[in-house]
């Protein structure tokens, strides 16, 4: 009995060893018309191709920019004195030369009719010394007087002559100081906070009000050094136009590039430009962020695919193109700009068939048939 167990049970491990080696060794071939096992060569797959297009190509850069005054002037007394009037509002426009404030200029008044009342007396002392010359000149042709009295009278002419002078320069100083009791507008533009009113004390030192250019003005903002060689090619060429959109609303204003900064923030890797617009509604204030928009450069027949036929791994970045012999090749290419579901790319000739949709399923060197235009590749579309 126990002889007959021990004979079954082998019986059994040998059934069980036969099928295991069966389905791993493949157990004959298969039928006809049935498939074969994963060790058979796969079918082509199914693509969509594209070929690439030639075009010019705009390169736009945006950044983010910040309005800024071309100009703006802090008005200071230039000297100690009381405001006798201000003739101007907070928040008003003025005009070049317009005036704003008025000091105490009695001070300034009485010293300037002083030093002209000076003038007055030394060019009729200077008159009288020369008065005197001629006369002595005359004398002297007869022999009535000695050539060292004509020369003293000389020299008094020539000494009151140079007095008139001080004091005409003298004059000219007071009538400066007299001005600095106006106090007029440098430049066309708005008037800030007022910080004085009439009867206040003010000095040197003292903050009246500033002025602030509004038209035209800038937009301060920077761009990636990698930018500035086509940037510098751009302004060569001509003026450059940017546009500025506040963050709440969609209207663009345009302007045109105004400076370059003349060194790069080694730091960032940034290099600083403003552009320059009209202004003459207001629609940018000092101090706003705004979005720039601006083309750098142009490149001339650029070759053109679909972004999503760009595949960047760890072996690089390429494209698959169809072979002769209908199978995908992998075609090495360089991303110069995108833009939008396009991109601008080196290395391809310009008549290869670019695959797109299929090519996640391919490997370099796999046989590929390309889909009916109204047929889908295989796979799910995908960027690449």
């Amino acid at each position: 009995m126990k002889k007959s167990s021990i004979a079954s049970l082998v019986g059994m491990t040998l059934v069980v060893g036969g099928g295991i080696w069966y389905a791993l060794h493949g157990g004959g071939h298969a039928p006809a018309g049935g498939k074969m096992n994963g060790n058979a060569p796969q079918g082509p797959t199914t693509v969509s191709i594209v070929a690439p297009k030639t075009q010019d190509v705009p390169v736009t850069l945006q950044a983010n920019g910040t309005v800024t005054p071309i100009s703006t002037v802090d008005l200071h007394p230039q000297t100690t004195s009381t405001i006798a009037k201000v003739h101007i509002q907070e928040g008003q426009f003025v005009k070049s030369g317009e005036l704003m404030f008025t000091l105490d200029d009695r001070s300034e008044r009485a010293n300037l009719d002083k030093a002209q009342a000076q003038v007055e007396r030394d060019r009729a002392a200077l008159a009288d010394y020369q008065r005197q010359y001629q006369r002595a000149l005359e004398l002297l042709e007869k022999k009535f007087i000695a050539q060292g009295a004509v020369d003293t009278l000389k020299s008094q002419v020539d000494s009151a002559r140079a007095l008139l002078q001080a004091d005409i320069a003298a004059a000219r100083a007071a009538g400066v100081d007299a001005s600095y009791t106006a106090i007029r507008a440098p430049m066309n533009g708005r008037v800030g906070a007022i910080n004085v009113y009439p009867g206040s004390l003010v000095q040197m030192t003292t903050l009246l009000t500033s002025v602030t250019q509004l038209d035209p003005i800038t937009v301060a903002f920077t761009l990636p050094e990698t930018a500035l060689a086509g940037l510098m090619a751009a302004q060569r060429a001509g003026a450059v136009p940017v546009q500025a959109t506040l963050d709440n609303s969609s209207v663009a204003v345009n302007g045109k590039l105004s400076f370059i900064d003349n060194t790069v923030d080694p730091v960032a890797g940034v290099i600083r430009v403003k552009a320059q617009f009209d202004n003459k509604d207001t629609a940018l204030w000092p101090g706003q962020y705004v979005n720039t928009r601006l083309i750098a450069q142009v490149l001339k027949d650029a070759t053109v695919i679909p972004q999503n036929a760009i595949i960047s791994n760890t072996r690089g970045t390429f494209v698959y193109a169809v072979d002769k012999d209908q199978s995908a090749k992998v075609v090495p290419i360089k991303r110069l700009y995108a833009f939008g579901e396009q991109a601008a790319v080196s290395g391809l000739n310009g008549d290869e068939q670019v695959i797109v949709d299929g090519k996640q399923n391919l490997r370099p060197g796999g046989k590929v048939r390309i889909a009916a235009a109204d047929k889908p590749a295989d796979g799910p579309k995908q960027k690449g």
